[in-house]
């Protein structure tokens, strides 16, 4: 289908369609990062850094982990440059096509025992490579969304988009925690690899379902009158330095929490708890389930009573249960562990079903794309990024106990709380085709 059709994209019918291939595609997506997560928790400190002691491979997956989120600022402001200046819809399946080849790669690297120090460089670098497509997808699939359909939906439409996250979480530990089942030796020699490879026939789906899809109808018209900032970049830090950093500080907890609850977990229920796998796995595939369904639901309570409402009540629901979610979780008791995993997850999907349409208002439409994506991903490496990494520092100073991760968790809930309050909101506004937020 062609681009150039911005009235027809407008149809109910091509609204849903661009929320079903933006969805589809974010959750193929996500299916990949999650899957380095996952691994990162359970097997690549065995296969990629063996000569370190326990704790010193754990931590150096972690740091390979990382990786990946800084490179999404990066791939967010290059991205986010081509999006606003040619399109949101090229972008997405350029994207597409970067994490799903990356990903497949890393199914099929040799092992430190392999090839030696050349294997965790390697790992490292598809990392990046990751990292760099994933964080220019996010704006491009949010945008799609946001810019076509009724302005008072925004907020239900692009909390679909963030519904691709637990829907990619869930299809990853759906995957590994089936090969997962494999006698520790044949796992560990080639189970894990399956999930990656996987990942070329969901390229492949998300492809065709991205390039039928029509560009979104404001930047339509934006390009048409010839109105692209001709720096996107430059013109967000001269326009709107101040709602990027509040994006930024809205992220924190969201961001950080997210991943302590869905990857650190992993690890600290393993090693320090002497639990299986599949016992912590099984959480989350359950409570994956949970979040897919709250955050439609704190999507559309955010199209009623505000952004800024249900964002600030998940960041206080999260601070509040960051003692009792690892005081649970210590119980060493299935039951209670997915109890709390689920939980903490739909205190985190109230910030993060707003935030898409939230941070897409913030910005102007000729540098939407990128600054968007420079709130969201500039957070990403100093919340989610380095949130597991700095969770094991902690547990190990405090000789295994949890409490300073939990203080940690308070203290990015704080820096959310403040960052929304200060924020403008943002729900009824109405996204013009110039270059001013409402």
């Amino acid at each position: 289908m062609s681009d150039d059709k911005p009235a027809a994209a407008t149809s109910p019918i091509s609204v849903i369609r661009v929320i079903a291939a933006s969805f589809i595609g974010t959750t193929i997506e996500w299916y990949d990062f999650f899957l380095y997560g996952t691994a990162a928790a359970l097997v690549f400190n065995r296969l990629f850094f063996p000569t370190l002691d326990p704790l010193a491979g754990t931590m150096a997956s972690f740091a390979t982990y990382a990786v990946g989120f800084v490179a999404r600022p990066v791939g967010g402001i290059v991205f986010g440059h081509f999006g606003d200046r040619m399109g949101r819809k090229s972008m997405l399946v350029t994207t597409l096509l970067i994490m799903g080849l990356s990903t497949f790669l890393i199914g099929v690297l040799p092992t430190y025992g392999q090839v030696g120090v050349a294997a965790p460089v390697l790992l490292v670098l598809l990392r990046f490579v990751q990292g760099f497509g994933v964080g220019g997808e996010w704006g491009g699939a949010v945008l799609m969304v946001v810019e076509h359909g009724h302005q008072g939906r925004r907020g239900l439409n692009a909390s679909w988009v963030q519904a691709g996250v637990p829907a990619g979480s869930l299809l990853a530990n759906s995957v590994f925690n089936l090969f997962s089942l494999l006698p520790n030796e044949a796992f560990l020699s080639w189970g894990w690899r399956i999930p990656f490879l996987l990942g070329i026939g969901l390229l492949g789906v998300g492809l065709f379902i991205r390039l039928r899809i029509y560009e979104s109808p404001l930047f339509a018209k934006l390009r048409d009158r010839k109105q692209q900032a001709p720096v996107p970049f430059l013109k967000v830090l001269r326009r709107y330095p101040r709602n990027v950093l509040l994006a930024i500080g809205a992220r924190m907890a969201e961001n950080a929490g997210f991943y302590i609850f869905t990857v650190f977990v992993l690890t600290y229920a393993t090693v320090n708890l002497d639990l299986p796998r599949t016992v912590t796995l099984n959480c989350l595939l359950i409570a994956s389930v949970l979040q897919f369904i709250a955050i439609p639901a704190f999507g559309r309570l955010s199209d009623a009573y505000g952004r800024r409402a249900v964002y600030l009540g998940g960041a206080a629901a999260q601070a509040a249960f960051a003692f009792p979610f690892f005081w649970m979780v210590d119980t060493a008791c299935a039951t209670w562990i997915g109890l709390a995993i689920a939980i903490a997850l739909i205190a985190q999907s109230a910030m993060y079903a707003p935030q898409a349409a939230f941070f897409s208002e913030l910005f102007g439409t000729d540098v939407r794309y990128t600054g968007a994506s420079m709130g969201y991903q500039l957070a990403s490496p100093l919340a989610g990024g380095l949130a597991p990494l700095i969770c094991v520092a902690l547990l190990q100073w405090a000789d295994g106990r949890t409490w300073g991760v939990a203080v940690y968790l308070i203290v990015l809930s704080a820096i959310t709380i403040v960052s929304v309050w200060l924020a403008a909101e943002t729900h009824r506004a109405h996204l013009g085709d110039g270059d001013e937020p409402a």
